[in-house]
């Protein structure tokens, strides 16, 4: 077998001492090409590449959701073809690694590619949908390329705290869970929209729910991690369905206070839900408009303003050693 792995020397819970070690195990098992990556969407471009390749059975993405993101855009340029393009193995090295995590792999790089090598001689693998967001046609948007997400994206609330975690590490600040904590009070008291939202979520065939502050497009479930504790936004998201959505139309205080806590002790049968809360599951295609342009995150990265976005489910897109 010949693999190509994506080192992203960045990783927030990898040293380089940790990478040699992991690349001598894989190398050890396949024939193995690492390449470093040196900017920002370099891990894109090498999994295009291994796409366009005929040589490359297997795509190595070492590093967080951020670098899982990019490699899975690259693999997945042209379109889905699970067949005949590589296959997707991941080491996470990030701070949360939700989407590794949510595919049952351990959190620990060694511990995920002893498990990785174990799949591998035992040819374990599974076919995932994922989900595809593309510019509305006859908006401002409509323009803008479509992008692969993983595991969830969010317009609105969630984004902007996502914006602001990356604003701090480009400071140099650590990417933690505490930090998260600490932007979402910010982003919550610096909401201008708290109680009435600018988002309508259109669907065919069903009337629009507007007025929406917060929405969080789930590719599977849990939601993220808070450290060690799943979150569960939309419980019932899965690898093997469509889209989930879960929106509120309130941020007041009590609101916070009442899905906030709901989402902290959320589990794999129940998740937050009230009168200000819209839960979908099993999405094929909606879209989300704003009144404004507001912020997009995919899979833990910032993406800029967008007033229209379109979300697509597409199921069984792509194929990853577990």
């Amino acid at each position: 077998m010949r693999a190509l792995l994506v080192v992203n020397p960045a990783a927030t819970t990898t040293s380089a001492r940790t990478r040699d070690v992991l690349i001598h195990a894989l190398a050890s098992e396949m024939k193995l090409e690492a390449v470093t990556t040196e900017y920002r969407g370099h891990a894109r471009d090498l999994g295009r590449q291994a796409a366009e390749s005929s040589d490359v059975d297997l795509v190595v993405a070492l590093g967080g959701d951020g670098t899982v993101n990019e490699v899975v855009n690259g693999l997945l340029h042209a379109g889905p073809d699970p067949e005949h393009l590589p296959g997707l193995a991941v080491v996470p090295g990030g701070s949360t690694n939700v989407f590794a995590r949510a595919l049952g792999l351990p959190n620990d790089a060694v511990e995920a590619t002893g498990a990785l090598l174990d799949a591998l001689r035992e040819g374990r693998e599974r076919t995932v949908g994922l989900g595809l967001t593309s510019g509305t046609p006859g908006t401002e948007d409509g323009g803008v390329p479509e992008r692969w997400f993983t595991f969830n994206a969010g317009l609105g609330f969630d984004a902007g705290v996502v914006g602001r975690v990356e604003q701090h590490r480009e400071r140099g600040r650590k990417s933690t869970h505490a930090l998260y904590v600490r932007q979402v009070v910010r982003q919550l008291f610096g909401e201008p929209n708290r109680r009435h939202g600018l988002i309508t979520l259109e669907r065919d065939g069903e009337e629009p729910v507007s007025d929406l502050v917060l929405s969080i497009v789930s590719n599977t479930s849990p939601w993220t991690f808070l450290g060690n504790r799943p979150i569960y936004a939309t419980p019932k998201a899965s690898f093997d369905t469509g889209l989930d959505l879960f929106g509120l139309s309130r941020l007041s205080t009590g609101a916070v206070a009442r899905y906030g806590t709901q989402l902290l002790t959320s589990s794999p049968e129940r998740g937050p839900h009230g009168k200000h809360a819209v839960s979908l599951h099993d999405q094929t295609r909606f879209t989300l408009h704003s009144k404004a342009p507001l912020p997009l995150q995919m899979d833990g990265d910032h993406l800029g303003l967008r007033t229209s976005v379109t979300f697509t489910g597409v199921r069984r897109a792509l194929r990853v050693i577990v």
